[in-house]
């Protein structure tokens, strides 16, 4: 895939040179981010190949979520809180049912059955259930009290601040007191020399520098291209954005369930999921205090809440025994494909411009 290197320069200079052309420049920008996604991917397995599967897997979901969280302060610094909002639901939709549900397919096609542990897997899946009553209680809050802007604000700083704690305690738990439920069980090959942790974390540095650079060119030409077609900024936000802007956990989480790594898949899928939950959401939030022209709140809109709230119900019942096949991948795109069908096809506001 690395001849596919060259379409990172040619993207970049179409956006320069023909910025007019946007359906050209995005299918050249979302090729261009996979050759990136595989070498991140290379690297994040050299690195938990020396530092354990949690590490690796957390190391990959960070940087991954890098170049969403870039685009979320571009987002929220013009004040498009309605973007933002739909791009944190459908990163955690996105990760918890297509990278995961994709990784169990490739992985039980490649392999019967495959397990990993499922103390762990339980522990991020009950961090998915705290984020989503997270989610859920401002937007109820706001509708069954009718409470004022100034009042809602103040909810959703203090949902941050408890939100940005359990997510320290969760890192204190899965790195420290508790690592061995999150190590693997995957041993080095024979006679492989295991990678040096510089020159993976490098090359995992620069790649992700890379897709940030690339996603915002992305970015900047979904929306004029979407509007063509007529789709909505919550359809484009929690599923086309979602889509692209995954690439890495992609490439990563489902080359890792093809060798037979699933604590390694997981880590990656639930563990991104977690992160954007209970660490991008509350520090968007807070952040936009001084950032955005007018603070952003929690009160998500009822349909993202709700599309939230259904695929962490999923997840938990697929990953909380332990072992996957191909069959549980099936179920989780099922869930991922119905949801989008119901976005796709339900009359919302056009675009913002």
């Amino acid at each position: 895939m690395n001849w596919l290197l060259i379409l990172v320069p040619v993207a970049v200079g179409l956006e320069h040179l023909a910025p007019e052309r946007h359906l050209l420049i995005f299918a050249t920008a979302c090729l261009a981010i996979l050759p990136l996604a595989a070498r991140m991917g290379h690297a994040t397995e050299a690195l938990a190949e020396r530092m354990g599967e949690g590490i690796g897997g957390l190391l990959n979901a960070t940087f991954g979520n890098a170049a969403e969280l870039i685009i979320a302060l571009a987002a929220l610094r013009a004040g498009l809180y309605d973007v933002v909002k739909a791009s944190i639901a459908g990163s955690i939709v996105g990760n918890i049912l297509l990278v995961l549900g994709a990784a169990m397919l490739a992985g039980g096609l490649r392999h019967r059955e495959q397990s990993y542990n499922p103390v762990g897997a339980r522990s991020q899946a009950t961090m998915l259930t705290l984020a989503a009553i997270a989610l859920i209680l401002p937007a109820a809050f706001q509708v069954a009290a009718g409470t004022t802007p100034e009042t809602l604000g103040y909810l959703s700083v203090s949902i941050s601040v408890v939100l940005l704690l359990v997510y320290a305690c969760f890192l204190g738990f899965s790195l420290i007191t508790h690592s061995a439920l999150f190590a693997g069980s995957h041993e080095a090959e024979e006679g492989k020399a295991p990678a040096s942790v510089t020159r993976a974390g490098l090359e995992l540095a620069i790649a992700t520098a890379a897709i940030a650079w690339i996603s915002e060119i992305m970015v900047g030409a979904i929306e004029p291209t979407a509007h063509e077609f007529g789709l909505s900024s919550v359809f484009v936000g929690v599923f086309i954005v979602a889509i692209v802007g995954n690439a890495a956990e992609h490439a990563t989480a489902i080359s890792a369930a093809m060798k037979n790594r699933m604590d390694l898949s997981l880590s990656i899928a639930i563990g991104s999921s977690v992160q954007v939950a209970l660490f991008v959401a509350p520090f968007l939030v807070l952040t936009s205090l001084f950032l955005g022209p007018t603070p952003m709140d929690l009160a998500f809109p009822a349909g993202l809440v709700l599309t939230v709230l259904l695929a962490v119900l999923i997840t938990g019942q697929v990953a909380g025994d332990g072992r996957s096949d191909w069959l549980k991948g099936v179920q989780l795109l099922a869930v991922y494909l119905v949801l989008g069908l119901a976005f796709f096809f339900l009359p919302i506001a056009p675009i913002p411009h």
